[in-house]
């Protein structure tokens, strides 16, 4: 009788193991799913804007100079083209490599 009650309780243990591992399986929450808007690369990295999206990311990029007309006009020519612009006022062209090698006929860079 001893030995089919330490069977028996054995058994429940293992059970009991189990379901708490299943258990801890189960109630993890899941991965929240990134959203575009809150990725720090989108709109950064090259293809990753909308067409819509690129006046609002060159007035950014254009805000803080003399020229803002054709800032504006060579900025949103060079999303169109490559659907992405780098961040900040200045700089930054390395994110968006389709935006660093646009070149004039000169050799010297198309996009602001």
């Amino acid at each position: 009788m001893g030995s089919k009650l330490c069977i028996v309780i054995l058994n429940l243990i293992m059970l009991l193991i189990l379901l708490v591992e299943n258990h801890a399986i189960m109630i993890e929450p899941p991965s929240p799913q990134p959203q575009p808007g809150n990725l720090p690369m989108y709109g950064i990295t090259q293809g990753s804007l909308n067409p819509q999206e690129c006046g609002p990311r060159c007035t950014v990029r254009c805000s803080k100079t003399a020229f803002k007309k054709p800032c504006m006009f060579f900025c949103q020519k060079c999303c169109a083209k490559c659907l992405c612009v780098p961040p900040g006022t200045y700089g930054n062209k390395q994110v968006c490599p389709c935006y660093n090698n646009w070149k004039t006929k000169r050799g010297g860079p198309k996009c602001p």
